[in-house]
C-alpha cells in the first residue's frame, strides 16, 4: 500500500544507508545497509541494486555478508583506476570497498573497541565480492566506541587516498598510498557546528565553484539525534585541505557560528547521504542520494515486509554569493525523460483559498510540479495536497517569520511514533522573500521540496490512507502564482 512508485525500496527487508556508490560501465552502482530477514535493524549486509540513469532500479544479490556477529556497517568503494591496491587479477580496474566491521560479540561483552576498517574488493565491477582476509583490519580501533563509515576519495592535488571517518562526535581524516595501509592525518568538528547526537556518515570531496575554476573542499556530517527539525539530519562545512588538515572557510565559519548548523536538507527524511564515486570526466555532475527516514521512527513506519526508500538522486553544487558558499541540491536531469504528459497551468491571482485544478489531471503519486510566487507580502501562503477522505499535508512559506515548513499532522497514518508528525518542519529563511521559486517531486508516500533552485531543499515522508488527487493555495494578503508546469511521471 506504501510503497513509492519510483523511489527505490528492496523487495523486502530492511534498508538503511546508502553505501559504497561508484559509476562503472554505464551503470550507476548503489549499495546500502541491509537485512533481508526482517523490515527491522538486523545484522547488517551490504545491499545492491543497479541503474543506467539513476531512476530505476534493479535489485541485485547481496553483495556483503556478514560473518556471524561481525555486522558489515556503513562505508564507500573506489574504482582504484591505477590499481594501487595491487588487488587486480586482469586488466580491469578493482572496486575497492572500506567499511566499517562492528564486533557484536564484543559489544555484548561490553568492551568499547567493537568498531574496525576493513576492507573487501571486486574485480568484475562489483557484482561479486572477497573479503581482504589476509589484510583486515586496515585500520584498528583506536579505543572509542564510535569510530565508523569510513568514506574515501582520491586527492588529486596531492596525490593520495584520503579516508575521513565518524569519531565519536568529530570526523577523523587517514591517508593511503595503496588502500591497504592508512595514517593518521587529523581531526576536525570539536565544538563546530551541531552536536545533539553522535555524528556519523562523513563525506568528503573536492568541488569546483559554479562558473569559476575555484575549487574547495566539503564535508558532508550526519548526526543523530539533533537534525534541523529532530532526530537524524545531515549537516555540512566547506572548507580547505592542504593534504593533511582540513579549515573552514573564513565567512563560512562565521555563516555556522551564527546558525549554529548549515543543512543539506531541512527535512526529516535525508539522512546518511552520499555521493558516486567515479562519474566520468565528461559528465562531472557531483550526484547524491539520500536514506528516505530517520531514526526517530524509521523502525515504526507502518510498511510491512519492507521498510525505507531511498531519496531521489540528486546533483550538488557549490555556488558563491558575494563572499559566502552554499551547496545547493536539485533532482538530476534523468527524471525528465520519464515526463509522460504536461499540463500548463493559467496564473493563479486571487485571495483566500484557491484550487489549482490542473493537479486534477495528472496523478499526483508520481509527478513533478513547478511554480513561482510573485510579490510576496507579510502573510502565509499553504499549498495543500488532499484526498478524498480528509487526509492533507500542507506546504509552504511563512514569509512574516521567514521560513519554509511542512506540515503532515493530518496527512494520514501517523500514530506509529510521537515523533513522526508533532511538529512541523521548519527551513529558515533569510529575510522577507518577494519571490519563490518551487521545484516538489511527488511519490506516493514522500514530498521533496527544491526552493529557489535548491537552496533550501525539504525531504518528508507521508502515509495518507488514498492517495493525494488535489492541490489548493490559500492566504490571506493575495496570491500571485505564475509559470505553473504539472510532469506526469511515467517509471514504473
Amino acid at each position: 500500500m506504501y510503497r513509492p512508485n519510483f523511489h527505490f525500496t528492496p523487495k523486502k527487508g530492511w534498508m538503511n544507508d546508502p553505501n559504497g556508490m561508484f559509476y562503472a560501465d554505464g551503470y550507476y552502482h548503489l549499495f546500502y545497509q541491509y537485512y533481508p530477514e526482517k523490515s527491522v535493524w538486523g545484522p547488517m549486509h551490504w545491499g545492491h541494486a543497479i541503474s543506467k540513469d539513476l531512476i530505476k532500479w534493479e535489485e541485485q544479490p547481496i553483495a556483503l555478508y556478514p560473518d556471524k556477529d561481525k555486522y558489515i556497517f556503513s562505508g564507500s568503494a573506489v574504482v582504484d583506476r591505477y590499481n594501487t591496491s595491487g588487488l587486480a587479477t586482469g586488466k580491469k580496474a578493482p572496486i575497492v570497498a572500506i567499511y566499517t566491521l562492528h564486533d557484536m560479540t564484543k559489544e555484548k561483552e561490553g568492551k568499547i573497541d567493537v568498531e574496525q576498517q576493513d576492507i573487501a574488493y571486486s574485480n568484475n565491477n562489483g557484482f561479486t565480492w572477497q573479503k581482504f582476509e589476509e589484510g583486515n583490519p586496515v585500520v584498528k580501533n583506536p579505543g572509542i566506541r564510535d569510530f565508523r563509515d569510513p568514506k574515501v576519495t582520491w586527492d588529486e592535488t596531492h596525490k593520495q587516498w584520503i579516508m575521513v571517518l565518524a569519531a565519536q562526535d568529530r570526523a577523523q581524516f587517514y591517508t593511503s598510498e595503496n588502500l591497504k595501509k592508512w595514517e593518521y592525518l587529523s581531526e576536525f568538528g570539536k565544538n563546530i557546528g551541531a552536536h545533539g547526537g553522535v555524528w556519523e556518515c562523513p563525506y568528503f570531496f573536492q568541488i569546483k565553484v559554479e562558473g569559476t575554476n575555484e575549487t574547495k573542499w566539503v564535508l558532508i556530517q550526519n548526526l543523530n539525534p539533533g537534525g534541523a527539525n529532530g532526530g537524524s539530519g545531515t549537516q555540512y562545512f566547506i572548507g580547505d585541505f592542504d593534504g593533511k588538515t582540513f579549515t573552514l572557510d573564513i565567512n563560512f565559519a562565521k555563516r555556522v557560528e551564527a546558525e549554529k548548523a548549515v543543512w543539506l536538507d531541512y527535512g526529516k527524511d535525508n539522512y546518511a547521504g552520499v555521493t558516486w564515486n567515479n562519474i566520468p570526466s565528461a559528465d562531472g555532475r557531483r550526484l547524491f542520494i539520500g536514506w528516505m527516514s530517520n531514526w526517530d521512527y524509521a523502525q515504526q513506519v507502518p510498511t510491512n515486509a519492507w521498510r525505507s526508500s531511498t531519496t531521489i538522486a540528486r546533483e550538488i553544487q557549490l555556488i558563491k554569493k558575494g563572499e559566502n558558499y552554499s551547496l545547493v541540491s536539485n533532482p538530476v536531469k534523468e527524471i525528465n525523460k520519464y515526463v509522460s504528459k504536461t499540463i500548463k497551468g493559467k496564473s493563479v491571482k486571487g485571495k483566500g483559498k484557491i484550487s489549482i485544478p490542473e493537479a486534477g489531471k495528472i496523478d499526483l503519486t508520481q509527478a513533478i510540479v513547478s511554480f513561482n510566487l510573485k510579490n510576496l507580502k507579510q502573510d502565509t501562503y499553504n499549498f495543500t495536497l488532499a484526498n478524498a477522505v480528509g487526509e492533507s499535508l500542507t506546504f509552504g512559506i511563512n514569509n512574516s517569520d521567514h521560513y519554509l515548513f511542512v506540515d503532515r499532522s493530518k496527512s494520514g497514518k501517523n500514530d506509529f511514533s510521537e515523533k513522526f508528525a508533532s511538529t512541523i518542519t521548519k527551513a529558515a529563511l533569510e529575510g522577507n522573500q518577494k519571490e519563490g521559486v518551487f521545484k516538489i517531486i511527488l511519490d506516493k508516500t514522500s514530498i521533496e521540496i527544491f526552493y529557489n533552485n535548491g537552496e533550501k531543499v525539504i525531504t518528508e515522508i507521508f502515509f495518507s490512507n488514498q492517495p493525494f488527487t488535489s492541490l489548493s493555495v490559500s492566504s490571506n494578503e493575495g496570491i500571485e502564482l505564475s509559470n505553473l508546469v504539472i510532469n506526469q511521471l511515467n517509471i514504473n
